[in-house]
C-alpha cells in the first residue's frame, strides 16, 4: 500500500474557488417568485402553474441548487448516510468491495445507500444529486472518469468523496485504488516472457469505462516496449458476460492470423473465452493462452485454472470507508492510497506454441 500525500500548491499559484452552494432564496430571486412558491414547486409541483414551475426548474438547473435532505430537516442533525454510485449492481466485481465498505460503515454507525448508473455519466450525476438530496454525507465512486458536473456538484455542497478501482494521476481527487494499466502490463510481460508475440484482447466498451481503457493501454504499452504492435482488429469490445467472452473469442478465432495469447479485462470474459476455445477443439494453453483480471473465485476452480490479476477489492472497500469516516470527522482531507494488484499464474497460460 502506497499512501500518496496531497500535492502542495506551487508558490504564487492561484487556486479556483468553488462558489458556495445556492440557497432557496437565490432560486426564488432568479425565477422571480417567492421562497414559498419555490418550496411548493420542489415539494408539490402539481400545485404550481406550469409556466412558473418551468422558470423555477430552469433556475434550479442554472444555479445547481440541491435541496439537501439533512438541511430540510434539522440543520444540527446528521444523517450518518454514505452514498455509493457504481456502474452496475449485477456485476460480481463490485460485490466484495461493496461488502467491505458496508461492513466498516455499519461498525461506525453509518448507513450505505447504493445507486447504479449503467456506465452513463449523465445518470451518475442524477443519481448523485438524488443521494445528496436524501442527506448523503459522503460519496464513493468507481473509476477516475466522470462528468465534470459531478465534481462541481459535490464540491459546491462540500461533501467528502473518494474514488475507487483506479488511481488519480491528476492529483485532484482522493482515491483508494490500483493502477489498472500497470497491472495488465505485468500480465502482458508474463506472456511475452513465455514467447508469445501475437496477442488479442477482449474488453468491455472503453468509451465510458476508464478501467477497461487503462487495461487495454497496459497491454498495448507492454507490447510496444518490445517492438510489437497490438493489432486494433484484435481488440474486441463486448458486453461484460460469459456470452461476451465467447463471442469475443469467436471473433479472434476467425480465419486469418490467430493470436496465441488472449488477455481478457476480467475473469468472466476469460471463462467464456476458454469455453469457446474448448468447443472449437483448441487446447488451452497448448494452442492458445488465455488470461483474465480480478481473481474471482471461479478463476481458481475453473479448469484450467485462470492466470489473472488479483485485485485488492476487500482492502479497497475497507480503506475507502475509513477514508470517508475520517474526512467526516475532520481527521483527514482525503486519502490517496495506491494498492498493489498481484499477478496470479495458473494453468490457462503457457509457452507460445511452436509454428506448424
Amino acid at each position: 500500500m502506497k499512501p500518496d500525500p496531497a500535492p502542495a500548491t506551487a508558490a504564487g499559484a492561484t487556486t479556483e474557488r468553488t462558489p458556495p452552494p445556492a440557497s432557496v432564496r437565490d432560486v426564488a430571486r432568479l425565477a422571480g417568485v417567492s421562497i414559498t412558491t419555490v418550496s411548493r414547486a420542489l415539494n408539490s409541483p402539481g400545485l404550481v402553474e406550469p409556466e412558473t414551475l418551468a422558470r423555477i426548474r430552469d433556475a434550479v438547473k442554472a444555479l445547481r441548487y440541491v435541496p439537501r435532505g439533512a438541511a430540510r430537516a434539522l440543520r444540527s442533525r446528521r444523517s450518518f448516510t454514505i452514498g455509493a454510485v457504481v456502474p452496475a449492481l449485477d456485476n460480481a466485481f463490485f460485490a466484495n468491495a461493496t461488502n467491505a465498505l458496508q461492513e466498516v460503515l455499519d461498525q461506525r454507525g453509518y448507513t450505505l445507500l447504493i445507486g447504479s448508473h449503467r456506465y452513463d455519466p449523465a445518470a451518475e450525476v442524477r443519481i448523485t444529486r438524488s443521494l445528496v438530496e436524501r442527506g448523503a454525507e459522503g460519496l464513493v465512486f468507481v473509476g477516475a472518469d466522470h462528468d465534470p458536473e459531478l465534481f462541481v456538484l459535490i464540491r459546491q455542497m462540500g461533501i467528502p468523496y473518494v474514488l475507487t478501482w483506479a488511481t488519480d494521476p491528476s492529483g485532484q481527487h482522493p482515491f483508494v485504488g490500483f493502477d489498472n494499466r500497470a497491472a495488465t502490463g505485468r500480465l502482458a510481460r508474463h506472456l511475452l516472457d513465455q514467447g508469445h508475440r501475437s496477442f488479442g484482447d477482449i474488453t468491455a466498451p472503453t468509451g465510458t469505462n476508464d478501467r477497461a481503457r487503462e487495461r487495454v493501454a497496459g497491454v498495448r504499452g507492454a507490447l510496444e516496449s518490445q517492438g510489437i504492435a497490438l493489432d486494433p482488429r484484435c481488440v474486441v469490445e463486448m458486453p461484460i458476460s460469459l456470452a461476451g467472452g465467447r463471442e469475443g473469442m469467436r471473433a479472434l478465432l476467425a480465419p486469418g492470423p490467430r493470436p496465441t495469447a488472449v488477455i481478457c479485462i476480467n475473469d468472466v470474459f476469460a471463462v467464456g473465452a476458454i469455453t469457446q476455445c474448448q468447443e472449437a477443439g483448441l487446447d488451452v494453453p497448448g494452442d492458445v493462452s488465455v488470461a483474465g483480471f480480478g481473481d474471482m473465485e471461479i478463476a481458481g476452480v475453473f479448469r484450467p485454472g485462470i492466470t489473472t490479476i488479483r485485485t485488492p477489492t476487500t482492502e479497497m472497500g475497507r480503506l475507502a470507508a475509513e477514508s470517508l469516516v475520517a474526512s467526516l470527522g475532520g481527521e483527514s482531507a482525503g486519502a490517496r492510497i495506491e494498492l498493489e494488484a498481484a499477478l496470479v499464474i495458473r494453468a490457462s497460460t503457457g509457452p507460445a506454441p511452436r509454428p506448424a
